[in-house]
């Protein structure tokens, strides 16, 4: 199996981590159990001591249109996905170009922006052991039960790129920080929103070292520079604990904790 060493200071959007070698997972492998598989690390903290990691190659990086169908590759960017549907008036996309990260990232967390959710389309996916109906697949906001790698996903195409969409998802997000982070630290709880309870409990804007959450928003938790992975868990586990205090609601993360003293557990 072939490795690559990824900074990870550089390479997640959070701006954290360490140097690992991470394992590529290329077409005709069949191991991945043992292995976290990430994508562009653009919802992910990584902490000192993460689990063995692993990436889709470029092997899995594609977008075509077959059966009048949308097929794209696990490891594709979502940029790349936005522009191939603009310039082919695919309609239903719009959305992808303001969620960074991959294909497979998106489908595995179901992403989306309010009730515009990738999931939308889907028909199928592709994983090691075969495809997988839509209908197969448990899913919700922010959430599936997805276990394996998605080295395809394969959608419903229409046709109607619209512009329109294009500008009210950039309204959507023109109140997000353009400060390093990891988008929202927290789900929003049902009839609430998770910024609204940070707020209101004190912390928007509070700051520990170089991580705070933001002043133009308070559900990101944000990197001034040379943030560290403990001062992060600090702030996020004192707005788990003011809000449960304050609200009776359990915030949960929407930010993917890497480390093996955190992962798979809530944070409180």
């Amino acid at each position: 199996m072939k490795y690559k060493s990824i900074n990870f200071k550089n390479y997640s959007s959070f701006k954290i981590g360490d140097t690992f070698d991470v394992a590529l997972f290329e077409k005709g492998d069949t191991q991945y159990k043992n292995f976290y598989l990430i994508g562009s690390c653009n919802n992910t903290l990584i902490g000192h001591n993460p689990p063995p990691l692993m990436m889709l190659s470029k092997d899995f990086d594609y977008i075509k249109i077959e059966n009048n169908q949308l097929k794209i590759g696990g490891a594709t960017p979502s940029g790349k996905i936005a522009s191939f549907c603009k310039k082919h008036n695919i309609a239903n996309f719009e959305f992808v170009s303001h969620l960074p990260g991959k294909l497979g990232g998106l489908v595995y967390m179901n992403a989306g922006l309010k009730e515009y959710e990738i999931f939308n389309q889907l028909i199928n996916i592709t994983t090691p052991n075969g495809s997988k109906q839509k209908d197969e697949i448990e899913f919700g906001y922010r959430y599936t039960n997805i276990s394996e790698p998605i080295l395809e996903a394969t959608f419903k195409l229409e046709y109607g790129f619209d512009e329109n969409k294009v500008s009210m998802f950039k309204k959507m997000r023109s109140n997000q920080p353009s400060t390093p982070s990891a988008g929202s630290c927290f789900k929003n709880p049902q009839g609430d929103y998770a910024g609204r309870l940070i707020e209101a409990v004190g912390l928007k804007g509070k700051r520990i070292g170089d991580m705070a959450f933001s002043e133009e928003h308070a559900n990101f938790l944000v990197n001034y520079g040379e943030g560290k992975f403990e001062d992060a868990i600090s702030l996020i586990k004192e707005a788990q604990k003011l809000v449960k205090k304050e609200f009776a609601i359990n915030l949960e993360c929407e930010i993917i904790i890497l480390d093996q003293e955190y992962l798979g557990k809530k944070i409180l």
